[in-house]
C-alpha cells in the first residue's frame, strides 16, 4: 500500500484528492494537509470586499467532505518537508511519512516585501476570505466618507485578475450607491501595459481594457513599482519600456487594495534543490521534481518563468484550466508509477479566465498560455458576470460532492463554443 499526501485543500488540492481516491482505489491512502478547516473559493473573493457575498456562501468544513470519500485530513500547518527521509513534520509536532508528496499549497503572499502594504499595513487584499472581510470592514466606513481610492499591483505578482475585476466591482458598487462621483480611482499596476496580465496580452486586452478603465474614469500608471506606503499616501516609482525610471508618483487614497507579490510558502521554499529562488516549486513536463521524483507539484505555487521580460518585474498566473489539467496529469502519473511504468502524462497549460465587471464582465482563452498561440479568444459581455456566477456554485457543488469530473474540459469550452486544442 502507498501513502499519498496532498499539501493544501484549495482550487487545486480538493480536486486532486478526489481525482486520486478514484483512480487509486482502496488499497492506497489518501491525506490531504492543509493549515485551515476549510474550503474557500478564492476566485469571489473581490465580491467578498464589496459585500456581495457572505463568507459563508464560498466557504465550507473540508474535513466530512473527504472523509466522505475515505480521504484523511489533517487540519495542521506543515513545518518542515524532510524530503530526504520522505516525511513532514506538522506544527503539532506530528510526524506524516508519505510514498508520494503532491504539493498544491498556493503561494506566500509577499506582505514584507514593501514598508505599509497589506492588510497589517494600510493597504487591503482580495488574496484570502480573511482578507476580504476586512476589506469588506474597511470599505464600509470608506463609503461613509469617500475619497481617492487606489487599486492595483505590486512587482512580482503574478495573478492581475482580481485587481482588474475589484477595481470594476467597486466602481459599479459606488454607482449603484450613487457616490461614484465621489471617488477618483487609480489602478497601479507593474504590468508593462494595461491588459498585459502576465501573458503579453490575449487578443485585444489591451485596448479592450483600457477602454473599459476609460468609461469608467478610472486612471493608471503601468510599469509601476510601488516602493512605500503610508496611511493615506502610495510612493511610486514609473519606468519606461527600457527600464529607466522616468516619474516619481505620490498618489493620496482613502482606501486601497494591491494585489502582493507572491513567493512559494516556507516550508516548500526551505528544501534544498526543490524551489527556484522565489520559492516556487521546480517541475518537469510531467509535473514532477527533477531531484525529489516522488514529489509532484501544481498550482499557483509551481515555477513558470515569465513570458518575458518586463522593466518592473511580473509574474506568469496559474488559471483553474491550467490547474485542473495539472493535476490530473499528476494523478495519471502517480497510478503508472504505482502500476511499475513510467510517467507520461503531460498537462496542457491553456488559459481560461472569466472576469467580473461588475455589471458586465471579459472571458478569455489563449491555448497555449505561453505565445506563440493556437488560439485566442476575448469576449465582453454581460453574459460573463452571469457566467461567473453559475461558476462560482458549481465549483463549490461539486467540491461538496467530491467528483473528479473536469469543469473546464467538459463545461466552461463547451459552453464558450471552443473545442480543446493542445
Amino acid at each position: 500500500m502507498a501513502h499519498i499526501v496532498i499539501l493544501g485543500a484549495g482550487t487545486g488540492g480538493m480536486p486532486a484528492a478526489y481525482e486520486m481516491r478514484e483512480a487509486l482505489g482502496k488499497e492506497h491512502q489518501v491525506t490531504v494537509i492543509n493549515e485551515n478547516e476549510y474550503f474557500q473559493f478564492v476566485p469571489s473573493n473581490p465580491w467578498i470586499a464589496v459585500g456581495w457575498r457572505e463568507r459563508n456562501e464560498i466557504t465550507f468544513e473540508i474535513r466530512p467532505y473527504l472523509e466522505r470519500k475515505n480521504i484523511n485530513f489533517i487540519a495542521q500547518r506543515v513545518d518542515k518537508i524532510e524530503a530526504d527521509d520522505n516525511r513532514l513534520r506538522l506544527a503539532n509536532d506530528e510526524i506524516v511519512e508519505y510514498d508520494y508528496l503532491l504539493i498544491a499549497t498556493g503561494p506566500k503572499l509577499d506582505l514584507a516585501d514593501v514598508e505599509g502594504l497589506g492588510p497589517e499595513g494600510f493597504t487591503q487584499s482580495v488574496c484570502t476570505v480573511d482578507h476580504a472581510q476586512k476589506a469588506y470592514q474597511d470599505y464600509q466606513e470608506f463609503v461613509k466618507n469617500p475619497g481617492p481610492v487606489v487599486v492595483g499591483a505590486m512587482p512580482f505578482a503574478s495573478c492581475f485578475g482580481p485587481a482588474y475585476e475589484f477595481a470594476l466591482i467597486m466602481d459599479t458598487d459606488l454607482c449603484r450607491r450613487k457616490i461614484r462621483n465621489k471617488v477618483p480611482i487609480t489602478f497601479v499596476t507593474s504590468e508593462p501595459y494595461i491588459g498585459h496580465l502576465g501573458l503579453d496580452g490575449v487578443g485585444d486586452s489591451k485596448s479592450m481594457l483600457e477602454s473599459e478603465l476609460r468609461n469608467r474614469h478610472i486612471q493608471w500608471i503601468t510599469n509601476a513599482k510601488t516602493t512605500k506606503i503610508e496611511s493615506g499616501k502610495m510612493y511610486i516609482e514609473e519606468y519606461n519600456d527600457v527600464g529607466e525610471k522616468i516619474k516619481d508618483h505620490v498618489v493620496a487614497f482613502n482606501f486601497s487594495m494591491m494585489l502582493p507579490a507572491f513567493k512559494g510558502v516556507d516550508a516548500v521554499a526551505a528544501v534544498e534543490g526543490l524551489c527556484n529562488p522565489r520559492g516556487f516549486v521546480i517541475v518537469d513536463e510531467h509535473q514532477r521534481n527533477p531531484k525529489y521524483k516522488n514529489i509532484y507539484s501544481a498550482g499557483v505555487c509551481i515555477a513558470i518563468p515569465p513570458i518575458s521580460a518586463t522593466p518592473v518585474p511580473t509574474g506568469a498566473p496559474k488559471t483553474g484550466y491550467m490547474i485542473e489539467s495539472m493535476v490530473t496529469a499528476i494523478v495519471h502519473n502517480v497510478r503508472d508509477e504505482l502500476n511499475g511504468k513510467q510517467p507520461h502524462e503531460t498537462a496542457t497549460w491553456n488559459a481560461i479566465c472569466l472576469a467580473d465587471m461588475g455589471d458586465t464582465g471579459a472571458a478569455f482563452v489563449a491555448i497555449p498560455q505561453i505565445p506563440p498561440r493556437n488560439l485566442v479568444w476575448f469576449k465582453k459581455g454581460k453574459w460573463v458576470h452571469a457566467a461567473k456566477v453559475v461558476f462560482e456554485k458549481y465549483f463549490i457543488r461539486k467540491m461538496k460532492k467530491g467528483t473528479s469530473e473536469p469543469i473546464y474540459e467538459k463545461y466552461i469550452l463547451k459552453a464558450l463554443g471552443i473545442e480543446r486544442l493542445n
